[in-house]
């Protein structure tokens, strides 16, 4: 066999490859995003998206009314609220986040504030830090559907015993190019995490926007 074609079929076996594992990865994002998992646990851990000076974005304000109602069925103690800021913001997307709770009847000292993430990865390293400053350590987790793989595997390397719950009413849900992208970006988020080394990313960017 020449070089060049042993070159050829190299490069069609990777290719099919690739393909076959972005099928699985974006079935089993797609698995995970249609669990509930609500169970008693120590918290609700709702994960951060856009915020606009304190007002949080549809996609934000989605998964805050969702982690609301799991806390008022009694699911979990603490609320925990997360996400940082980036340059020119006035809050952080915790304290928009603890706002949003409170005006909604969430006893102020049963929110745990998470407010340096800029990432989901920086998001759950604060969260395992607060578990273990409080000695928790289970939590139903709210996001998106598509970013619950990506969030328990995360919690779940950290220590945490995690579990999903994801808001159900979700702008990115309710349209097929958005929720396209975001099941482009957990690929690439999955990828990133799990081969290391690769830059993280920042989900706002695709998830925030109203």
């Amino acid at each position: 066999m020449s070089l060049g074609r042993a070159v050829r079929r190299v490069t069609v076996a990777a290719a099919i490859a690739a393909v076959v594992l972005g099928v699985y990865t974006a079935w089993r994002i797609a698995i995970q995003g249609d669990r509930d998992e609500r169970r008693p646990a120590d918290a609700i851990v709702v994960l951060g998206a856009a915020q606009f000076n304190g007002t949080p974005s549809p996609v934000f304000e989605a998964r805050l009314d969702h982690a609301i109602d799991l806390y008022n069925e009694g699911i979990a103690p603490y609320l925990v609220v997360t996400g940082g800021k980036v340059n020119g913001d006035i809050t952080t997307e915790a304290g928009a986040a603890r706002k949003y709770a409170t005006d909604r009847g969430v006893p102020d000292d049963a929110i745990l504030d998470e407010d340096q993430g800029r990432t989901t990865e920086e998001s759950i390293a604060g969260v395992s830090k607060l578990f273990e400053a409080r000695d928790l350590h289970s939590a139903v987790f709210v996001s998106d559907r598509t970013h619950m793989l990506r969030v328990l595997r995360m919690a779940e390397d950290r220590g945490i015993i995690a579990w999903g719950s994801p808001t159900t009413t979700s702008p990115v849900d309710q349209d097929e190019g958005r929720h396209a992208r975001a099941l482009v970006h957990e690929m690439a988020g999955l990828a990133a995490y799990y081969l290391g080394g690769l830059p993280l990313l920042d989900d706002s960017a695709v998830l925030g926007t109203p």
